[in-house]
């Protein structure tokens, strides 16, 4: 198969719900499934929240019971991988007969990570992503991913993986993807400024591949009750708004930005353009420069704890 159709998701958590949000997230996917997509991509932090406006009452050198509290009821948004919650979504990425990449805040104990889930069309979890490197006050709420989910998953059109938001900034974690050979380049984010559309379209020359980028359209009315936004109370505010992008592998956009609100943006792939492009830049083949360059990348698990028995 060399071409497909793509779906990138533009929409908003319901604040604080994570069960609706994840109903919300099964109509969506039925809907790019009517769409005939064979993909649908959603935004960084889908499920659980990204919580744009947020501090968690955090001052350097002091936390205060509100704070904790703030972050308790956003630990209790979050989801267990695997859990019920990809159960439902691996079911409905089954009816609809597509390939899902969606943005998560994966709780594992006591710390959260901003993870990234692959679903193939048979309805299985074919593996996650955690972000390495949450920016700025991110800091404070999530903590940071290894090398171990730096996932690229298989497909009919060649290898997916997911890059998340300010990641896509780091030269050395794009290297590390290109080679594994993604021509499926999700790129889930929070960053809705005019210039994201631009790293999109340098991300896709860059790697001769398609770039999907999904970004929430955010308003104050979705943003939890039981934390305190420092941008705006008013519901009506837009905290995101939106700026989702489908990127082709020679720069040119597909499809987007969209900055109207809540969308669903499509766009017809064909698969050949990834090696057309390649036919003159190959990032991490023939315009590599190995004898000059070399980065290690270390994909070992790092285990604060590691059990030995016998």
């Amino acid at each position: 198969m060399k071409k497909m159709i793509a779906c990138v998701v533009q929409a908003a958590s319901v604040g604080g719900d994570t069960p609706a949000t994840v109903a919300k997230t099964v109509r969506l996917i039925a809907e790019c499934g009517k769409k005939g997509a064979q993909l649908a991509v959603f935004p960084e932090a889908f499920i659980g929240g990204y919580p744009k406006g947020a501090s968690f009452d955090i001052r350097i050198g002091m936390r205060t019971p509100e704070g904790r509290d703030e972050f308790a009821a956003y630990w209790n948004c979050a989801i267990d991988v695997p859990g019920p919650e990809t159960a439902t979504i691996g079911e409905a990425a089954r009816e609809a007969g597509l390939f899902v990449t969606l943005g998560v805040i994966e709780r594992a104990g006591g710390t959260l990570f901003c993870s990234v889930l692959f679903f193939g069309p048979d309805g299985s979890l074919l593996g996650k992503h955690r972000k390495l490197m949450p920016t700025a006050a991110e800091r404070l709420c999530w903590g940071f991913g290894d090398g171990s989910t730096l996932t690229a998953v298989d497909t009919p059109w060649g290898k997916m993986g997911a890059v998340i938001c300010w990641e896509n900034y780091m030269p050395l974690l794009r290297m590390a993807m290109y080679d594994k050979g993604v021509a499926l380049y999700c790129a889930p984010t929070a960053d809705d400024r005019d210039s994201w559309a631009s790293s999109m379209q340098h991300v896709a020359l860059e790697g001769r591949c398609f770039v999907l980028s999904a970004c929430q359209y955010l308003t104050g009315a979705d943003f939890p009750a039981a934390m305190k936004n420092h941008i705006s109370a008013d519901a009506d505010h837009v905290l995101m708004r939106g700026g989702s992008v489908i990127v082709g592998p020679l720069g040119q956009i597909l499809a987007g930005p969209d900055f109207s609100g809540e969308t669903i943006l499509s766009a017809e792939l064909d698969l050949d353009d990834v090696v057309r492009g390649k036919f003159d830049f190959d990032v991490a083949g023939h315009y590599a420069r190995a004898d000059v360059f070399r980065l290690q990348v270390d994909e070992r698990p790092q285990l604060a704890v590691s059990q030995v028995t016998g």
